[in-house]
């Protein structure tokens, strides 16, 4: 664990403009049947700690309000899109949620929680929240960009962000974007828990009392 100096470690949007694009290089593999979630979660079974992340359709008029849609689980080399608009949250997927054995890695887990229980109550066990272990890193930044621009000095892009989730048929960036997203908190995770990032070299560290500049 870091020793607990006095610096943070922050990125501002103009440091991260000209890093390279982050890729996941996994396969993808789209489950939008009970079948497949069967299929998916006993392969799931096998990883001891896997990235998480939810997609919900955007709102764009007052009042409007969707359900989320997608559930992402990403082991090393493959990630799992969960279509819970086609499947429903099922016995199967309850069961492995709420299985402390089996680590999930994954940011602002609040918001997937309240979105998640929209569709069926359960209690998580087992989830890892990076916004609070990346802390003891002094890293200070929230959001999943920062933090993996931070730690890896490569970008992710958000273009996808705001397309339809619930659309019949997800596009290939929409594949890309989602299992990205995924992947990233089980790289992060992954960083941290071998040691792999020292924040003590960090090109980023600024003391408590500096601001970034955001342009």
């Amino acid at each position: 664990m870091p020793t607990d100096n006095n610096y943070e470690i922050a990125i501002s949007k103009p440091a991260m403009a000209d890093m390279p694009l982050a890729h996941f290089g996994g396969e993808v593999t789209v489950v939008d049947t009970p079948e497949g979630v069967e299929a998916a979660i006993a392969r799931l079974y096998a990883l001891p700690v896997v990235g998480f992340d939810t997609e919900t359709r955007p709102n764009f008029h007052k009042g409007e309000m969707h359900k989320v849609a997608l559930m992402q689980v990403s082991g090393p080399e493959r990630c799992y899109l969960f279509r819970l608009n086609h499947t429903g949250l099922d016995d199967t997927l309850i069961h492995w949620l709420a299985d402390p054995r089996r680590i999930k890695v994954g940011l602002s887990l609040k918001d997937d929680f309240h979105q998640l229980h929209q569709l069926r109550e359960f209690e998580p066990a087992g989830f890892v929240e990076l916004q609070q272990l990346v802390r003891d890193f002094h890293i200070t930044d929230a959001s999943l960009q920062k933090i993996y621009a931070i730690i890896f000095g490569r970008r992710i892009s958000k273009g996808q962000r705001l397309t339809n989730w619930e659309a019949p048929e997800l596009t290939p960036p929409q594949q890309a974007y989602a299992a990205l997203d995924a992947y990233a908190c089980l790289e992060i995770y992954n960083a941290l828990a071998s040691s792999q990032f020292d924040p003590s070299k960090s090109p980023y560290k600024v003391i408590p009392s500096q601001e970034i500049t955001e342009q």
